[in-house]
């Protein structure tokens, strides 16, 4: 399933929320692997960069199962949708990039692309969803301009050095 395709049910709906649930995770153990392997490294604001984004994606994960749970479909099984998302964006991993900062930019970059293309794509569909229209909307707007503050933060902490 791909943003790109016309979102015309609940079911449809729920499978990409779930993929968003993945590349929270994929944000969050990526974080916490460069926490743990490379804390030598690290300095505080790194690390403090780090913890906040890991913070940012379990309640991104916890939003976005509320949204689910409101739509009252049976869940795809996480190797199903684990496996989507690794087609589709997990094509690298942590140690891919020159350095945490960058893999960090390129997760948050990611996942705010994921939330631009899901709004979209729910904007340009007629179809009716057994939640509020406007409720969902808010909720990945508001998730996705977290994701935009992420790749500010980011980027901000990589001109200084």
């Amino acid at each position: 399933m791909s943003v790109s395709q016309r979102i015309t049910s609940d079911d449809q709906l729920a499978r990409l929320l779930q993929i968003g649930i993945v590349l929270e995770e994929v944000v969050e153990a990526r974080a916490h692997h460069h926490y743990e392997s490379l804390d030598a490294e690290l300095d505080e604001e790194v690390e403090t960069l780090l913890a906040d984004a890991a913070e940012e994606s379990a309640e991104h994960r916890a939003r976005l199962e509320g949204l689910i749970e409101g739509l009252g479909v049976d869940s795809v099984p996480f190797d199903e949708i684990e496996s989507l998302v690794d087609a589709r964006y997990g094509r690298t991993q942590p140690d891919d990039f020159d350095g945490v900062l960058y893999d960090q930019l390129c997760n948050e970059e990611t996942a705010y692309k994921f939330y631009d293309d899901l709004i979209e794509a729910i904007a340009g569909s007629d179809a009716e969803f057994s939640i509020d229209r406007a409720e969902l909307l808010d909720t990945l707007e508001a998730i996705r301009e977290e994701e935009a503050e992420g790749v500010s933060e980011v980027t901000e902490v990589m001109e200084r050095r």
